[in-house]
């Protein structure tokens, strides 16, 4: 206990208030990320904005793409600008965000001069609410960077792995408290939790007055050096080896944002958690001389039911790291990956314990594959790319995360979504015109149909969940996560062959294997990518410190077609 003390006393002022920083970014942004699926899309009549899920998926997927890219370039400028003024500028955007989305309805009126009052989905909405998502994913993608420097400054060599794993340790408690904290407030009223979450990030700027920026040497930002540090970012990700693991491995994290993009929707929708709320839920309360809240309805909410996910990783990480410190870095993503798809395999259950359950599967999962794609990337790249891979290895996230979203948005709302397939089947079965169905309001389409048929709302669940095949998703999430641990299988070999076509091989199995993940368009993009990279630096015969120029070239060709493409699809 002596040694355990000694080393707690080792850290001083600026790492201990770094943390507290840290928890209280992580208490604020899940706070919001653990509900945010059911806001948007809550009816106009309840108070909400009435998103469909395609709109809820761009959401998310424009969120995933900056939050998880634009660290690439900020750490670059928090070395230059400075740690404290980094993460004080994160606390802007992120406070911005919050109270954007929280008043993004009455923003979107003003905009719309009162045309999008009451309208579902209405772009005004849409627009003031994808405008605060980016501020978010924006303050996160800065704060990030600032605050690991800043901590990465107050250990040494000696102290460092315990220093991280505290620090990974107050990320996990923030994760924990935030959906308690968010659930107890949207109880009052939806608005609260909007000003909770900037009120708590806010308190940051009071904690960095207690903090000194370190002495160091900092390189003189110009603008030309900022410029540079952006393009170099953006070809550098296109580094073959790099690039292939970054691609393949993605479909994990495709995988993975499920469980807290689109399980809250599918519990709130076809999940019944009575159980669970008889025998947990109201003895807890009961403990406190309470019950729990009405608006519970005799189940538990969706945010308190995946939180087990945070409680899991909060409590187990470290038991977990120590079977993995015994197995090679591919044996954990592999074993990671699989036992995470059979969680996701799981979410196909309707009874709350079985989805708890899954939930639990799924961690275990996740302790194994997650952490150690730091530890593979080391591993895989040459003394001189180390930094370079590291840099970018969250980058993968980026790449499923953002996908997933795109694919899961269209893909529930034709097969999960309740209401969705409520107002099929009234036109499908009942035979009711689209445009009679069109005129209901969200929150009676379920009623109505409840009405032709005489059913209870346990009969009209049945009735629906029949009629649809909500499950699909699960069972799709789960056939990437799979096909991404059998590309990581296969893209290990490629890598030990160390043949002289490495790259040209590479290029094929990334295509092959994304194509299978999420369509032939994006296995012919990122296969595409990769070799017309390969074949720029061949045809200039770049030497290597200059090969992030073929890759900035090709990326930003790719960049400006899409985006021209798009315009004229618009236009």
């Amino acid at each position: 206990m002596a040694g355990f003390v000694g080393q707690l006393r080792q850290f001083g002022r600026t790492f201990w208030v770094s943390n507290l920083i840290e928890m209280c970014e992580r208490l604020a942004y899940y706070g919001l990320r653990t509900v945010l699926p059911t806001y948007l899309l809550l009816a106009t009549s309840q108070g909400g904005p009435e998103f469909d899920n395609i709109q809820k998926g761009e959401i998310y997927a424009v969120w995933a793409a900056i939050q998880s890219f634009v660290p690439i370039f900020s750490g670059g400028y928090a070395d230059r600008l400075g740690y404290r003024a980094t993460i004080a500028a994160s606390v802007f955007f992120d406070v911005a965000g919050f109270l954007t989305m929280g008043w993004a309805l009455e923003i979107a009126a003003f905009t719309s001069g009162g045309a999008s009052a009451g309208m579902a989905g209405h772009p005004a909405v849409y627009n003031a609410f994808l405008a605060g998502a980016c501020l978010i994913a924006f303050g996160t993608a800065v704060f990030k960077p600032g605050i690991q420097g800043l901590i990465a400054t107050q250990i040494t060599p000696q102290n460092g792995s315990f220093a991280w794993s505290i620090f990974y340790q107050v990320v996990n408690v923030g994760g924990f408290l935030g959906p308690f904290l968010a659930g107890a407030l949207r109880v009052l009223t939806w608005r609260y939790v909007f000003l909770a979450c900037a009120a708590i990030a806010s308190l940051n700027l009071v904690w960095l007055l207690l903090v000194r920026e370190p002495e160091r040497e900092r390189p003189k930002a110009s603008i030309a050096e900022f410029g540079l540090v952006a393009l170099r970012g953006l070809g550098g990700i296109l580094e073959p080896r790099l690039f292939a693991f970054l691609a393949v491995f993605s479909g994990f994290w495709a995988m993975f944002y499920q469980l807290y993009d689109l399980l809250p929707n599918y519990i709130e929708d076809w999940v019944d958690s009575r159980a669970i709320y008889s025998a947990v839920a109201e003895p807890v309360f009961g403990l406190f001389g309470s019950a729990p809240p009405d608006a519970w309805h005799g189940n538990v909410p969706q945010e308190m039911m995946i939180n087990l996910n945070a409680g899991m990783i909060m409590l187990l990480v470290s038991t977990v790291g120590f079977f993995a410190g015994r197995m090679t870095s591919m044996s954990n993503m592999v074993l990671g990956i699989l036992v995470s798809a059979i969680g996701i395999l799981g979410l196909q259950a309707r009874d709350g314990t079985w989805i708890l359950a899954a939930i639990a599967v799924f961690s275990i999962g996740e302790m194994f594959a997650s952490p150690t794609k730091m530890r593979y990337v080391a591993d895989l790249a040459t003394p001189e790319k180390k930094a370079l891979y590291l840099g970018y290895v969250n980058a993968t996230v980026g790449i499923g995360w953002t996908i997933g979203s795109w694919i899961a948005g269209p893909m529930y709302e034709r097969y999960g979504d309740k209401v969705a397939l409520g107002r099929r089947y009234l036109t499908d079965e009942v035979g009711l015109p689209a445009d009679e169905v069109g005129a209901i309001a969200k929150a009676e389409v379920l009623d109505v149909i409840g009405g032709r048929l005489g059913l209870d709302t346990a009969g009209v669940t049945e009735t629906l969940w029949a009629f649809g095949d909500p499950a699909m998703v699960w069972r799709t999430f789960a056939w990437i996560g799979l096909l991404s641990m059998g590309g990581m299988l296969v893209l290990d070999r490629l890598f030990r062959l160390q043949h002289r076509a490495e790259t040209w091989l590479l290029a094929g199995w990334v295509a092959v294997v994304t194509g299978a993940c999420y369509g032939i368009g994006y296995g012919t993009l990122f296969g595409g990518l990769l070799a017309a990279r390969e074949g720029l630096v061949r045809g200039l015969r770049l030497p290597d410190d200059r090969t992030w120029v073929a890759g900035a070239v090709v990326i930003g060709l790719t960049g400006g077609i899409g985006i021209a493409a798009r315009w004229a699809g618009v236009a």
